[in-house]
């Protein structure tokens, strides 16, 4: 009989959500006039699936060539445009190729974002957010990933953490080279320049954001510019 354009599945139609993997179109060129973010061409590699045992993806971020992913337990780094290659030793010699998402790395250390990706926050090369789960905040930067609740506050963000029931909002102020997190009507203000806790703050924004090196935050429908 040949092809049969029409039949009936044998399992059931249904939207699948899935929280472990990425999927990428057809690439955008503003310049020629390219776009092809509508297409998903099964034929081609287009999915990344990360190891679904540290729980969903609740963050992706671009930094520099790199595509960072905070997933509820674990943090990871994907290499974009390029991929690795491992020597004996465990060393790694990154290589240029076609894969648009190549390999996964994972940053060192037990920690992810739970359930707050509302906590993220990011200045130049450093990332913050919180761990719900585990009662920390965390820095991923260069060097991978610190634990700065534990500079002098642990058991502060060990409790406050572990009754939170409402939103972590986390920001960054540029003015002030600080990174504040906002948990229940109580926000702290981390500094570089101490590497510490520098203050409690006296407000508790529901948004907070830095635009050219002003500090803005938002309460009740309102702005305040700091």
């Amino acid at each position: 009989k040949g092809v049969r354009v029409s039949a009936v599945l044998e399992t059931p139609y249904r939207a699948e959500r899935r929280g472990t993997g990425m999927i990428f179109s057809g690439i955008f060129n503003s310049r020629s006039g390219v776009n092809n973010t509508n297409q998903f061409l099964i034929a081609e590699d287009i999915t990344q699936d990360l190891n679904p045992i540290y729980g969903s993806i609740q963050k992706l971020h671009a930094r520099d060539t790199d595509l960072i992913a905070l997933c509820e337990d674990k943090c990871f780094r994907i290499l974009a445009d390029k991929d690795a290659l491992f020597n004996a030793d465990g060393s790694i010699n990154v290589t240029s190729n076609r894969n648009v998402l190549g390999q996964t790395i994972p940053y060192v250390g037990e920690f992810g974002i739970s359930k707050n990706p509302e906590s993220f926050a990011m200045y130049g090369f450093r990332a913050y957010f919180t761990d719900k789960a585990r009662g920390a905040v965390i820095r991923l930067s260069r060097d991978g990933i610190t634990e700065i609740s534990s500079k002098g506050m642990t058991d502060y963000f060990e409790d406050k953490l572990k009754s939170a029931t409402g939103d972590l909002i986390g920001s960054y102020d540029e003015q002030a080279s600080s990174y504040n997190i906002k948990i229940g009507n109580e926000q702290t203000s981390f500094k570089e320049g101490v590497d510490g806790w520098s203050t409690r703050l006296s407000y508790a924004p529901e948004f907070a954001i830095s635009l050219n090196n002003d500090y803005y935050s938002f309460k009740d429908g309102e702005i305040w510019e700091h």
